[in-house]
């Protein structure tokens, strides 16, 4: 598939009303500065009819004018704190074209064939990049990158779907949600659970990755679809020892069953001790309760941790319960020791953020991230949702993305990073439930 880039320019917001001022910033929050620094890029596939590149710029713009800091850019004040400047400068706009059909080029998955049909992220300043590709047959890739400091998987699907909203002609609804205060540590400070190791540690312990390609090259990303009927008889076996409490979730049997396959594909030793890093919302953790519009970072992490030997030679519902435990442990009263914790001790102690996105093999551990309930899916620009839905990208080895499948039916589709040698055995096991 050969990629033509047309044009490549930055578009700013059109302002509705009177002007806003490019002078202010706002600081980051205290769940932003511990996320991947690093830009997520995403891929939306539609076949024709497809609207007018005008037409999605256009929109791009009103879209843009209500969620201001995709627009903006990342700086530091004069206290030298990392902060997101509200200056209109504005995002990239590329438009391409390839010299062939969609069919040609399929079968798209996340691999190093897909950067053509997104902007670079190396070294770039916008926060949002937006490349349009046409094909010969009238349909239409859309790529999409955005910067993880500014929001998360949330944050960046609301703003598409508020995309899709102005390309339609559609009030923007809902509009994005934000309070300073809301992250105010308490007086005095409560530090209930242990934060180093899980979100923050030394600054002597930090390593630099460099990439190796020949390490990226060896990585094989798998895209492993799971039936409704598959899913209900996998949740039935990670529950069967509940007894009267309430079932696994979906998501909970699922990580429980990946965790167990792909440390057996790779063939670890029974005395490593093997964590799941999963992913989790606080929307819905705090107390009150934060809108699903809040727009920025608002995850922690989950960390259930065994011995490769207990994990696989216990039952599912083993692996199942450690997830589930260490879920619910992620409440509000942890998000809310995280933050006094953020707030006191980060700099008294020198500490910065485990998240690193450069780390680029995982193993023995694995990460979860779930896109389940983001509104990626309803990107509709006026002629239907996409046809095809997927991360451009995952070089990082053990790095999970789980996702509804574009099919709507309940399924879901898992992208699995794995070493090229551990290939074979896990797509031998992956449906097992043996």
């Amino acid at each position: 598939m050969r990629v033509i880039k047309k044009s490549s320019r930055i578009i700013k917001p059109i302002c509705d009303g009177t002007p806003p001022s490019t002078t202010h910033h706002i600081p980051l929050s205290v769940f932003d500065k511990v996320t991947d620094d690093t830009h997520v890029a995403v891929i939306f596939v539609y076949r024709p009819p497809t609207p007018p590149n005008a037409a999605l710029e256009l929109g791009l713009q009103k879209a843009l004018f209500v969620y201001r800091e995709w627009a903006g850019r990342l700086g530091k004040n004069d206290k030298g704190e990392i902060v997101i400047f509200l200056n209109d400068e504005g995002v990239r706009f590329v438009e391409a074209s390839t010299d062939g059909t969609l069919d040609q080029a399929m079968p798209l998955k996340p691999s190093p064939s897909l950067l053509s049909l997104y902007p670079n992220v190396k070294g770039v300043v916008e926060l949002v990049q937006v490349q349009i590709t046409r094909f010969t047959c009238g349909s239409m890739v859309v790529g999409f990158t955005s910067h993880h400091l500014v929001g998360d998987g949330q944050s960046a699907s609301n703003f598409l779907v508020a995309w899709g909203q102005a390309c339609r002609g559609v009030k923007i609804n809902p509009r994005p949600f934000q309070n300073p205060d809301m992250f105010t540590p308490r007086n005095p400070p409560k530090f209930e659970f242990e934060h180093r190791g899980v979100e923050f540690k030394s600054k002597k312990t930090q390593k630099d990755y460099t990439i190796d390609n020949n390490v990226i090259n060896n990585i094989v990303v798998h895209q492993v679809h799971f039936t409704l009927e598959f899913l209900a008889k996998l949740k039935a076996k990670a529950s069967s020892m509940n007894g009267e409490n309430r079932p696994y979730s979906t998501f909970e049997s699922l990580v429980a069953h990946l965790w167990r396959v792909i440390t057996k594909a790779r063939s670890l030793t029974y005395h490593v001790t093997t964590h799941v890093r999963i992913s989790v919302n606080g929307r819905a953790r705090l107390n009150p309760r934060v809108p699903n519009e809040y727009f920025g970072n608002l995850v922690l992490w989950a960390l259930p941790r065994s011995k490769v030997k207990d994990l696989l030679h216990e039952p599912l519902p083993y692996a199942a319960k450690l997830i589930h435990d260490a879920i619910a442990k992620v409440n509000d009263n942890y998000f809310k020791s995280f933050i006094d914790f953020a707030n006191y001790k980060v700099v008294e102690e020198d500490l910065i953020p485990t998240a690193d996105a450069n780390k680029p093999i995982l193993l023995p551990n694995i990460d979860a991230d779930s896109w389940l309930w983001f509104s990626f899916c309803d990107l509709d620009f006026g002629e239907g949702r996409p046809y095809i839905f997927l991360p451009a990208d995952l070089p990082v080895e053990g790095s999970l993305l789980i996702l509804p499948s574009i099919i709507g039916d309940g399924s879901i589709d898992t992208f699995i990073p794995l070493l090229r040698e551990h290939s074979d055995s896990f797509e031998q096991i992956c449906y097992s439930l043996d």
